[in-house]
């Protein structure tokens, strides 16, 4: 079935339905001037914010992020942004669209951010961008979202690729597996939909059995069972964290052995904690892939590493990106507002300029008289060259469970 975006956006509109329907978010010039614990004024800092999920079903998203953002801090502010230093406020979303609208708002009109990262979760973000940012001269920059939903709106930016890359790739893969019938569930957002919708139009087998499912029931067995009785002996399951590991679970309870697939948002150290040893071994999963054999790439995840005693992932990637390239659009802009930064941060990324590969070297263009056009930002997540739809380019890893573990096995240009 071909992917209907008219569809599409009226079943995101019923989901986020509303998330906050017809609160307008002002956006008015931006001072740099922040309050110190004492109450006084600091004019030496840049202030953006950035919606997480620090809480919820995208937890495990959230942490590596915040680790991600505190390191690109870091890395952007031993060299300075305009003379100054940048700074991020936090929200968490908890992985949901109203707390993730609440948030935007907080920052939007308390804070008065010109810039926003954010969100995990492509229902989040959308809800996000309908409710508070669309109004406003506001910037975007999405450093989780994968749904297809985000290519109908080019305000609304992301990092990562959209999952219409991963679909066409999980259905390849399970045909090349042999499967030419499959049994699918999705969760019930604009990213479970979207993402089945570009899987069902690609897969030449046969869908013999398709449901939604919400994220926050608290056992899926009537799902599991239906998925079972469909006969299929693949099962592709597009969710979060927190329902996949329940439903393992039930698999694993229900004796039911079929041979699993998923997409990026499947997997989690949460997962793994939280279902039995052996319960998915041999699963395959399609998510975004970071450019390990890229130099700037290898710094960033031995500087990782370093500091938090694991490896980072792709998403990880992402969220440095999303702030180097935040403070790349201040550093290049004639003026700290959303208008003057929206007017640049896609040029700090395109390939008319020269490459450049950390933010130091960048800084140093602009810093010598350099404009936006002068520079080609290639992230420590790759190439990024934000197109007219506000989407990057990307390519793809397969993973597979082994002994409880995830393995990379192949990689595949998007």
């Amino acid at each position: 079935m071909a992917v209907d975006d008219t569809s599409l956006r009226n079943r995101r509109e019923l989901l986020t339905g509303g998330a906050a329907l017809g609160i307008t978010a002002l956006a008015g010039c931006i001072s740099t001037t922040e309050e110190d614990e004492n109450g006084e004024g600091n004019e030496d800092t840049y202030t953006i914010g950035m919606i997480d999920s620090l809480t919820g079903d995208l937890a495990d998203f959230g942490e590596r992020n915040q680790n991600a953002k505190d390191l690109a801090l870091e890395h952007v502010n031993d060299v300075g942004v305009g003379g100054q230093e940048l700074e991020i406020i936090v929200e968490d979303s908890e992985g949901e669209a109203q707390p993730g609208v609440n948030a935007a708002q907080k920052l939007v009109n308390q804070d008065n951010v010109p810039f926003v990262i954010g969100a995990v979760g492509s229902g989040v973000s959308l809800a996000i961008y309908d409710s508070v940012i669309s109004s406003t001269d506001v910037v975007q920059l999405s450093q989780n979202s994968t749904g297809l939903g985000l290519t109908d709106e080019p305000g609304l930016l992301r990092m990562s690729p959209s999952g219409r890359t991963q679909s066409i790739a999980l259905a390849d893969i399970i045909a090349e597996d042999g499967y030419d019938e499959v049994a699918v569930t999705y969760i019930n957002d604009e990213f479970g939909e979207s993402l089945y919708d570009a899987f069902e139009e690609a897969y030449d087998g046969e869908v013999v059995y398709e449901s939604s499912h919400d994220g926050g029931d608290s056992s899926y067995s009537s799902l599991v069972s239906s998925m079972d009785g469909s006969g299929a002996e693949a099962w592709l399951c597009i969710t979060y964290q927190g329902p996949f590991a329940r439903m393992v679970n039930d698999m694993y309870s229900g004796g039911y052995e079929a041979q699993l697939y998923g997409a990026d948002s499947n997997r989690g150290d949460s997962v793994l904690e939280d279902t039995p040893e052996g319960s998915m071994d041999g699963m395959k999963l399609v998510e975004p892939a970071a450019p390990e054999g890229q130099e700037n790439y290898q710094e960033f995840a031995a500087a990782f590493e370093d500091e938090y005693g694991e490896s980072p992932t792709a998403w990880s990637a992402f969220a440095y990106d999303c702030v180097v390239t935040a403070a790349l659009s201040i550093e290049a802009a004639d003026e700290f507002t959303g208008e003057a930064l929206g007017a640049v941060v896609r040029d700090v990324t395109r390939p008319d300029g020269e490459e450049v590969f950390t933010y130091e070297e960048a800084h140093g263009i602009l810093a010598d008289g350099g404009s936006a056009d002068d520079i080609d930002y290639q992230g420590v997540s790759g190439p990024i060259d934000f197109d007219e739809n506000g989407d990057p380019r990307g390519s793809l890893v397969v993973m597979e469970v082994q002994d409880h573990d995830y393995v990379s096995i192949e990689f595949r240009e998007s």
